[in-house]
């Protein structure tokens, strides 16, 4: 202890200099860190005393205060460092200049809540108002944030009414603002900072890029006409690291082989992502089955939804049904024969480092008797199979056939989805239920 104080004392200059650095970031919501907090008493209690001759604490010690000196060097060569030698936010701020950005909304993502509220306060430093920053430990009522920055797509009632409250152009976020929220006021988007996740990144699009109401945005064009020539049309620009840095973090690699990993997987064709000569369409297309219009899936989603709110026993029973349940009904259209499948399909859990379903799908198969094919797309199978309470349950198929169709079909996910997520030799498809289609 005498020893870590002596080095506290001997560095108080640079670590005074990270206090202010700190504070000057986060103002009101920086926290009296004195580090006597840093491990809680609940979990002091519950920690498992280790034998002490187990260990060369001596030599473990050393090496901790070389660690602390090679993170005083470090932060000494960060000082070097100030905003005007930021060539990155000096970029940033030449291209919310731009014809392209200087009238429009826009959203800026970022990895770090430091990294936002530098850019907050540098920009402002630059000149840019109507800006706001939030983050997983802003204090701020987000949701008035959203509604400040897309009042048109978040209003509680028809009227636009922010009273005294300043509309928002440019909001800085980490992603804290990447699911779920409806920022389509917006139409440009920066990824100042790429995440490692392809899919966050699409999701991060996807708060710009969804579903648009026709009434909301004839009042837009109306009462917006320097962005009505933009309307309808999503832009987004991602900042890339220097090649030298990049071959250092290897992001750019594990983005892309992420990417092509999911393309693989899901049936979109490979791209490389991020790229200005990169095709976009796999990635649009890709996005908008997570974020975009609604699609069938979404429609059953809620269907289910309003199933379950209009009988609330509804779910319990459903529980309660054994695995693979079996049934049939006469096919509800001529040539719709065949036999439905549905799938629970298992995926690698990284965390875990096993093939789990938890970490996987669900997924429809049908079988059409008629040509011998394979159906897998929702929207192609719901109509055959949707029934009512009052359908007759009918199974005329023979159980011969009924085996023979279930093993080609389960013979076309091991060759589909099972190799291409290579899966090793054990994992295999759960049959949830199942329903001939049948003439009657």
């Amino acid at each position: 202890k005498k020893r870590l104080k002596r080095w506290k004392a001997q560095n108080s200059e640079v670590l005074g200099y990270v206090a202010q650095r700190h504070l000057a970031l986060w103002g009101d919501d920086a926290e009296d860190d004195d580090g006597e907090d840093v491990v809680p008493e609940e979990m002091l209690a519950a920690v498992e005393i280790l034998d002490r001759d187990d260990y060369d604490v001596v030599d473990m010690m050393a090496e901790t205060f070389l660690d602390l000196d090679r993170i005083v060097q470090l932060l000494n060569e960060a000082r070097k460092f100030e905003p005007q030698h930021d060539d990155k936010l000096r970029k940033l701020v030449r291209l919310l200049k731009t014809k392209a950005l200087a009238s429009e909304k826009v959203l800026i993502f970022t990895e770090f809540a430091d990294t936002a509220r530098y850019l907050k306060r540098e920009l402002e430093a630059a000149g840019f108002d109507r800006m706001e920053q939030v983050d997983g430990s802003t204090k701020k009522n987000r949701a008035d944030v959203i509604r400040r920055f897309a009042p048109y797509y978040n209003r509680p009632d028809p009227e636009l009414n922010l009273g005294d409250r300043e509309e928002i152009r440019v909001l800085i976020s980490t992603d804290v603002l990447s699911e779920g929220l409806n920022l389509q006021d917006a139409s440009r988007m920066i990824n100042y900072d790429i995440h490692w996740n392809p899919v966050r990144l699409m999701q991060r699009i996807g708060r710009v890029d969804r579903r648009m109401n026709p009434q909301v945005e004839k009042r837009i064009r109306a009462e917006r006409p320097e962005v009505a020539a933009s309307r309808g049309t999503v832009r987004f620009w991602n900042f890339l690291p220097p090649n030298e840095l990049n071959r250092l973090l290897t992001l750019y690699s594990r983005v892309t082989q992420k990417t092509l990993l999911i393309s693989r997987t899901l049936g979109i064709e490979g791209r490389k992502l991020l790229t200005p000569e990169d095709d976009y369409e796999a990635l649009k297309e890709f996005n908008h089955a997570y974020e975009g219009t609604r699609t069938s899936v979404e429609e059953m989603h809620l269907e289910y939804q309003a199933l379950l709110k209009a009988d609330p026993q509804l779910e319990a029973r459903l529980s309660s049904f054994p695995g693979q349940i079996f049934s049939g009904r006469r096919r509800p259209a001529k040539g719709v024969c065949g036999v439905f499948f549905c799938y629970a399909l298992p995926a690698l859990d990284k965390e875990k480092g096993e093939f789990t379903e938890e970490a996987g799908s669900t997924r429809w198969y049908y079988y059409a008797l008629a040509n011998d094919t394979i159906l897998n797309d929702p929207s192609e199978i719901v109509a055959g199979i949707r029934s009512r309470p009052a359908t007759p349950r009918r199974c005329t198929t023979e159980e011969k056939t009924l085996l023979s169709i279930r093993k080609r079909v389960e013979r076309h996910v091991k060759n589909t989805y099972l190799k291409r997520v290579d899966a090793p030799l054990g994992v295999t498809p759960r049959l949830v239920c199942w329903m001939e289609l049948n003439e009657g």
